[in-house]
């Protein structure tokens, strides 16, 4: 339908009363929102992670079009901490079905796993240094005792996370198998289990419940 052929069933529009400015109501953005992310998110958060990792491993984590599939397959197992609607942190995992990493961890997501694998975490560079990332893993593990099949979280990261990870309440599981260049990495776990009385109270985020596991490096 063309648009003069739409126009006689458009409402004319009434003039708005007069208002004055000092009154008048404002729309903001929320100061400070945690979501799961999307694949139009896809673009913001690899240039985040392209800038956190490049200039210190050479290495990204996730590439676009892999940022892009687990965005598709999994967006629930994502967290974005956005503020005035700019993404300033965020972390994304899939489900693992297996017991230690292995390659394929990199690349599939199995719905069926109870473990969670984070692949990235990564802080935007305006934001770093100041606790962003511990706040972030913290509410992201807390989502996760929300959701009842997830049992455990891992991970795998640079010998220089370790301290950073077990602050955060991780424990060493053991060299990881997966190399990536001439990067190798320790592998980290997390104990979870579902809470019904922590799915009836929290209001620290409203995810679709599905079960997670979480991998790679971090840029706090």
């Amino acid at each position: 339908m063309s648009v003069v052929g739409a126009q006689p069933f458009i409402k004319p529009m009434q003039p708005s009363p007069s208002v004055s400015p000092g009154i008048q109501r404002r729309h903001t953005l929320p100061a400070s929102e945690f979501r799961p992310l999307n694949t139009q998110d896809a673009i913001s958060v690899f240039e985040i992670e392209r800038e956190a990792f490049i200039s210190v491993s050479g290495e990204c984590p996730l590439h676009l079009d892999e940022v892009r599939h687990f965005l598709t397959l999994c967006p629930e197992l994502s967290m974005g901490w956005f503020e005035e609607g700019r993404l300033v942190a965020f972390i994304i995992g899939s489900l693992w079905d297996q017991d230690r990493l292995t390659t394929d961890a990199l690349t599939l997501h199995k719905p069926c796993g109870s473990t969670v694998h984070i692949h990235v975490l990564a802080v935007h560079r305006t934001f770093r240094q100041q606790g962003k990332g511990p706040i972030l893993m913290w509410r992201y593990l807390q989502y996760l005792r929300c959701l009842p099949n997830v049992r455990r979280a891992v991970l795998m990261c640079e010998d220089f996370l370790i301290p950073f990870y077990r602050k955060s309440g991780f424990k060493v599981l053991g060299r990881c198998a997966i190399t990536v260049a001439n990067l190798t990495f320790t592998e980290m776990w997390y104990p979870i289990s579902g809470h019904a009385y922590m799915r009836r109270n929290s209001e620290a985020i409203r995810f679709p419940q599905h079960p997670l596991t979480l991998m790679y490096y971090t840029v706090m």
